[in-house]
C-alpha cells in the first residue's frame, strides 16, 4: 500500500518534524525511532521515519532488508532521487520508512561541495511532510553535515539520554550546534523533549542521573522513562517494533505511554 493511500490522523494538523538526536552512540536513538513511531501509528497517527544513520538501524528495526535495496536516502540527498519512490511500508500500517544503508557514510564528504548543503534534507522532507502527522529523523552519532541537515530540516529535537555516568557528556556541544543552526538557518528549532533510556529502577545511579538531567533540562524531560529490557534489545533482530514483538513487555508499555505524552505535547 502506498503512503498516499493511508489517511492522516488529523488532516488539518501541522506536521511535526522531530530529529531524534544525540552525538553519543548507543543511547537509544534508533530504538526510540522505531518503537515510538510504532506506538504513534497504533494511536492513529501517520508517521514517516527518515533513517539518516549509515548503520540503518531504523530500517532493519522494521524488517527492511537493506542488502536488497536499489536506492535509499543517499540517492535523494545527492542524486535528486524522488523521495516518493523511497518511502516503504512497514508492519505497522500507519508507519512508513525512508531507508538508509552504509552508502550514506560517504555523504558527509560529498555534501561539502554541494549547493545549499545544509538544507538539502529540508527540501526533501518538505515535499512530502504534509502527508504525515509526524516525521522522525533518526540521526547519526556525530555532529557532521548529516546532523546539521537534520537540525535544519526539523522543527524540534528529541534527545535520548542513557542513564549512565557522564550522561550529559556531549549534550552541551549538541546544544551549541542547535543554537548555531537556530541563529543562522532555522529560527524555529526547539527542544521538544528529553528522554531517559535504559533506566534500571534497582540502581541508585539511574535515579541520580534522572535527577541530574531534570535539573539541567527541567520540564523538557519526559515523565516516561524507558527501562532496560532484554526484549527491547531482541526485537530489532526480528524486524519488529517492541509493541508487536512483546506487547506486554515493560519496554512496550513504556513506549505506548511515551506516545501519549508526545501527542499531549502537540
Amino acid at each position: 500500500m502506498s503512503y498516499k493511500d493511508v489517511k492522516r490522523g488529523l488532516p488539518d494538523r501541522d506536521t511535526r518534524v522531530i530529529a531524534i538526536i544525540n552525538q553519543k552512540g548507543g543511547v537509544g536513538k534508533s530504538t526510540t525511532s522505531v518503537n515510538l513511531s510504532a506506538a504513534l501509528g497504533e494511536s492513529n497517527k501517520k508517521v514517516l521515519v527518515i533513517d539518516f544513520d549509515p548503520q540503518g538501524n531504523s530500517s532493519s528495526g522494521y524488517g527492511i532488508e537493506k542488502e536488497g535495496l536499489e536506492n535509499d536516502i543517499y540517492d535523494a540527498l545527492l542524486n535528486n532521487y524522488p523521495i516518493e519512490d523511497l518511502i516503504l511500508p512497514t508492519c505497522e500500517p500507519k508507519v512508513f520508512v525512508v531507508p538508509a544503508t552504509i552508502q550514506l557514510a560517504g555523504a558527509e564528504i560529498e555534501l561539502v561541495s554541494a549547493m545549499a548543503r545544509e538544507s538539502i534534507l529540508k527540501g526533501i522532507i518538505d515535499s512530502v511532510k504534509d502527508e504525515f502527522d509526524y516525521v522522525f529523523i533518526d540521526c547519526p552519532p556525530s555532529l557532521g553535515l548529516l546532523t546539521i541537515n537534520a537540525l535544519v530540516a526539523a522543527d524540534s529535537l528529541l534527545i535520548p539520554i542513557q542513564c549512565e555516568f557522564y550522561a550529559l557528556e556531549g549534550v552541551t556541544k549538541l546544544l551549541e550546534s542547535m543554537k548555531m543552526v537556530k541563529g543562522r538557518l532555522n529560527p524555529k528549532l526547539e527542544v521538544f523533549g528529553v528522554l531517559m533510556t535504559m533506566y534500571d529502577s534497582r540502581t541508585t545511579l539511574s535515579k541520580q542521573v534522572v535527577e541530574e538531567v531534570e535539573g539541567y533540562f527541567g520540564k523538557a524531560v519526559f515523565k516516561t522513562v524507558i527501562p532496560r529490557s532484554v526484549k527491547l534489545s531482541e526485537a530489532p533482530s526480528h524486524g519488529l517494533p517492541i509493541t508487536m514483538y512483546s506487547r506486554t513487555n515493560k519496554g512496550s508499555l513504556a513506549y505506548i505511554k511515551l506516545a501519549k505524552e508526545v501527542v499531549r505535547r502537540g
